[in-house]
Formats: structure tokens, C-alpha cells, sequence
């Protein structure tokens, strides 16, 4: 009679397995993917060639991806009726991946965007962002308005340049939607809106030193002005003015 062999009891130690090699480990991948690939092959009625199915040909676009060119647009319809509507309006057009950009000059931006919604359609304002290029001639910084038009799905881009020491007028009487957006580009970029119903920081608070988003703002930070601030606020509380100071008193 032979003694059969037993379970190893609970607290026994357990040996470590071993550690595979880095050919080992590449073999065990490889083997999993033809594992795979021969899976596939076989839902798909077709044979496996060697270790692996053989991949189908990429379309044509992918094969040899051509990018998109920049088309001189000033024969755009809405760049034309626009330089129809308001003279002197467009500097510039040009479309790019299906987009249509109109470069238009700061002093009519009031004017251009009022006639693109009431005459051309485009009622919903997407976006105002701007983007900030030091140091050159034209101005610093571009202010960028995204329209949109429901009827046909169409979208507009106008693109503005601003000096940093000269002031844009508010776009909030054509479109209220305009309110937050404006006060996002001052807060992060510095650009002044004039006749902006009130024009204050949305993102930072009133007495952050600089404007986060200019290419000149140090990577590291800078004092931002928080130490004005005490530590500890009341529940519910943030800085105070002391006009709210009194009033809560």
C-alpha cells in the first residue's frame, strides 16, 4: 500500500514563483497575440498565415494622410457680404480643415458682429477666448469669436488683433452670453472691454497680481496678492470688502 500524498498545511510557507526572463515575458506576449489573432480569424471564416492573421490594408487617407491646406476665403458668401455691409470690415479670410476665419479690424467689432447675427443668422455665441503673441507689431493679442448658425449648422470664426495698451468694446449688447466670456479674457489675458456691464475677475479673485494666461506670466507663480487675505473665513465666507464687513457686523 502506498502512502498518497497530502495537502500541505495552511501555514506552510509558500514558495515564490519564479521570476521570468525578459525573453521569457516577450515569448508568453507573443504567443497570447497569435492566440488572439487566430481567434479572430477563425469567427471570421479565414486562416491564419504563420504566427499571426495578416492585417488589412489601410484606406487610402490613412495610408498617405494628407493635412488640411490654408484657402485664401476674401470669396467666401459671408466674408463678401459682410465686406459688402461694413466697409473697411474684412482684413483677411481664409478656410482651414472646413473653417471659415475672417480676420476684421478691432475698431468695428461692435458693427461686424451685430450685422453676422442679425442679418447672416449666426445667433449663438460659442466662444471668445483669446490668445496672447508677445511682441508683435499688429498687436499683442488676438480675440478670437466663435458663431454659430442654426439653420444650416454653419460656424464662423472672427479673429481680431489688439494692442496690449488699447481697450475692445463689449459685445454683450449683441449677444448676453458674452458677459462671463469677457470677463474670463480679462481675467486670464488683461484685455479690457470697455462698456462692459461689469468687467471684474471670474476665475481669480479681486487683487491676484497679473493675468495668469500671458506668455510673460512666470511658469513658477508669482505673489498672487493672497497674503492680504486672512487664513480662516467664516462659514460660508471668502474675502470680504470692508463695506461687507459692516454689513455683516
Amino acid at each position: 500500500m502506498t502512502d498518497e500524498p497530502t495537502a500541505p498545511p495552511d501555514d506552510a510557507p509558500v514558495e515564490p514563483k519564479p521570476k521570468l526572463t525578459d525573453e521569457e515575458k516577450a515569448a508568453k506576449i507573443a504567443a497570447a497575440k497569435a492566440k488572439a489573432a487566430a481567434k479572430r480569424a477563425a469567427a471570421d471564416g479565414g486562416g491564419v498565415e504563420g504566427d499571426a492573421a495578416e492585417a488589412p490594408p489601410k484606406p487610402p487617407w490613412e495610408e498617405k494622410p494628407v493635412p488640411p491646406e490654408r484657402i485664401e476665403a476674401t470669396d467666401d458668401p459671408e466674408a463678401v457680404a459682410l465686406a459688402a455691409a461694413v466697409a473697411g470690415s474684412v482684413l483677411g479670410a481664409e478656410r482651414f480643415a472646413g473653417d471659415l476665419t475672417i480676420r476684421v479690424p478691432v475698431a468695428k467689432i461692435v458693427e461686424i458682429c451685430r450685422f453676422l447675427k442679425t442679418e447672416r443668422g449666426f445667433a449663438f455665441l460659442v466662444d471668445l477666448t483669446a490668445v496672447d503673441w508677445p511682441g508683435r507689431e499688429e498687436g499683442r493679442f488676438d480675440v478670437v469669436y466663435w458663431m454659430h448658425r442654426f439653420a444650416d449648422q454653419a460656424r464662423l470664426r472672427l479673429v481680431t488683433a489688439v494692442a496690449e495698451d488699447r481697450v475692445i468694446e463689449s459685445v454683450t449688447g449683441v449677444w448676453k452670453t458674452a458677459n462671463w466670456m469677457e470677463r474670463e479674457v480679462w481675467d486670464l489675458y488683461g484685455i479690457v472691454f470697455a462698456n462692459h456691464p461689469r468687467l471684474e475677475r471670474i476665475l481669480t479673485w479681486e487683487g491676484f497680481n497679473g493675468h495668469p494666461l500671458r506668455k510673460d506670466f512666470p511658469v513658477e507663480g508669482i505673489d498672487t496678492g493672497a497674503a492680504i487675505y486672512p487664513d480662516h473665513y467664516p462659514p460660508g465666507g471668502g474675502p470680504l470688502t470692508d463695506e461687507e464687513k459692516e454689513r455683516a457686523t
